[in-house]
C-alpha cells in the first residue's frame, strides 16, 4: 500500500471556518489548526472519493492524498467558489510532492521523496501534509522575495544614473509587499512552531523534525528571513532619498516663490 501526496500553494490565505462549515465541519479552527476533507467530504466533486483525503491550511496551501491531476483540479475549481482570491491560472506553480510506502517487510526509511514504515497511522498522513504544506507555500515566498530583489537591483541601476526610478506610491507598495512576506513566513506558514499532535506523541514529533530537516524549513525560512532584511534596509534607504528629494524639491519652490516675490515688489517699486 502506499499514499501519495501533492501539496500546492494557491493563495496568501483560507477561512478554514467557512470552508468547514461549508462541508458541515463545525467548530472553531484556530491559526495552527488544519481542515481534512475525507471521503464523505470529497463526493460528489471528484467521481472517485475512495482512499482520497485533502488537507486544508489556512495559510494558503492545500494537500491532496491520492489524487489524479484531473481531480485536483475539480476540487480547486469547486474551492475557488468558497474562496474567489484562489488562484487557478496555474495551480501547481509552488508545489511538493511526496510518497508514504506501508511495507512491513521492508526497514522503515525516511528520504527525499519517499518514507517507508511498517503500518500507517494517522499522524504520518498529518505530519507529512504539514511540512508539504509550509514547503510549498515558502517556496511561493521565496520565488515573490526574489522576484522583488530583481526589481530592487533595477532601482537600484538606475541609481547608479543618478535617477531614483521609483515613486512615493511604488516604494510604499514595495515595503507593504516586504512586511507580507514577514508575516507569510512567520504568522501564516508558522515555520517556527510545531503541530500540535508532536507535543503529545513523540513518534509524530521525531518524523515532524527529520521531514523538517530533508525539506531544510528552517533553514529556506532563515534566507528568506535575511533577503527581506536586506530589502528593508535598502528600501529604507529609498525611502530616505525620496524623502530628500521631496525636501529638495519644496526648498527650491520656497526660493523661486520669494524670488518671484522680490520681482513682484521690485516692479511695484519701479512704478510707483
Amino acid at each position: 500500500m502506499y499514499a501519495e501526496f501533492k501539496a500546492i500553494a494557491i493563495c496568501k490565505e483560507l477561512d478554514l471556518n467557512k470552508i468547514g462549515e461549508h462541508f458541515g465541519i463545525v467548530r472553531k479552527f484556530r491559526w495552527e489548526d488544519f481542515l481534512v476533507l475525507k471521503t464523505d467530504n470529497l463526493k460528489g466533486i471528484v467521481n472517485d472519493a475512495g482512499n482520497k483525503l485533502v488537507y486544508v491550511f489556512h495559510f494558503g496551501s492545500m494537500v491532496f492524498i491520492n489524487f489524479q491531476h484531473h481531480e485536483i483540479m475539480d476540487v480547486v475549481n469547486y474551492m475557488k467558489k468558497l474562496e474567489p482570491q484562489i488562484n487557478d491560472s496555474d495551480v501547481f506553480t509552488y508545489a511538493d510532492d511526496y510518497k508514504l510506502e506501508i511495507d512491513p517487510e521492508q526497514p522503515p526509511a525516511v528520504n527525499n521523496d519517499y518514507m517507508i514504515v511498517g503500518a500507517q497511522s494517522d499522524y504520518q498522513l498529518a505530519i507529512v501534509s504539514t511540512v508539504l504544506a509550509k514547503s510549498a507555500s515558502l517556496e511561493k515566498n521565496e520565488i515573490e522575495v526574489d522576484t522583488l530583489l530583481d526589481r530592487i537591483e533595477n532601482v537600484v541601476s538606475n541609481l547608479n544614473r543618478g535617477e531614483l526610478g521609483v515613486s512615493d506610491e511604488e516604494l510604499a507598495k514595495m515595503l507593504a509587499k516586504i512586511l507580507n512576506f514577514k508575516l507569510n513566513t512567520i504568522s501564516y506558514i508558522m515555520l517556527l512552531d510545531n503541530p500540535d499532535i508532536t507535543w503529545t506523541n513523540e513518534e509524530a514529533a521525531t518524523l515532524y523534525e527529520r521531514l523538517s530537516l530533508l525539506f531544510e524549513l528552517k533553514e529556506r525560512y532563515e534566507k528568506v528571513r535575511q533577503k527581506t532584511e536586506t530589502l528593508m534596509d535598502i528600501t529604507e534607504s529609498f525611502s530616505n532619498l525620496v524623502h530628500a528629494r521631496r525636501g529638495t524639491r519644496l526648498e527650491w519652490a520656497i526660493i523661486i516663490l520669494i524670488g518671484i516675490e522680490i520681482i513682484l515688489s521690485l516692479y511695484q517699486m519701479f512704478l510707483h
